[in-house]
């Protein structure tokens, strides 16, 4: 599991470009740095704003938070 080949696939471009003014999908630095606040947006549907992840993707992304965010 990884930030480049598991987590950054799962933001479209419309995302990154949607939440550009909070922080760059696209960095991981960025999405370490604010990856529980992400989490609770994608958990609760919130983010992205067009529609909910699908689940299994929600749990991607927990899954790389849990296994310590490996770039």
């Amino acid at each position: 599991m990884s930030f480049e080949s598991d987590v950054r696939p799962l933001f479209r471009p419309d995302d990154a470009e949607a939440m550009s003014w909070a922080f760059d999908l696209a960095s991981y630095e960025d999405v370490k740095d604010n990856a529980e606040a992400i989490y609770e947006r994608l958990a609760d549907g919130s983010m992205p704003c067009d529609e909910p992840w699908p689940d299994e993707h929600v749990q991607v992304f927990r899954d790389w938070i849990d296994a310590g965010m490996p770039r």
